[in-house]
């Protein structure tokens, strides 16, 4: 069974790449090919990596200020959530 699914597939993976070569033997439907491609890269938005890091939203990430006493103070205090998690579990 596994051996019929896979010639099956490469039959069928053979006659697409046949009848795409027959197609695009001619320069004209080359050219129609290659402009579909070129339009379809112009509608997909595409940010480079300098436009990604301008824009991220988090700047203090990962980079604490010392100076920067209030956000240091709720760091160090840390989440109330899991001690009244634990404590409500408890009871």
């Amino acid at each position: 069974m596994r051996q019929k699914a896979l010639i099956s597939g490469l039959a069928i993976s053979t006659v697409s790449v046949g009848i795409t070569t027959y197609l695009l033997k001619d320069k004209s439907n080359v050219d129609k090919v290659k402009g579909f491609v070129r339009s379809v890269k112009k509608a997909i938005p595409y940010k480079s990596s300098t436009q990604k890091s301008t824009s991220f939203p988090i700047h203090k990430a990962g980079h604490p200020d010392p100076l920067d006493t209030e956000d240091n103070k709720m760091v160090s205090e840390g989440s109330m959530f899991p001690v009244q998690y634990y404590n409500e579990k408890k009871q």
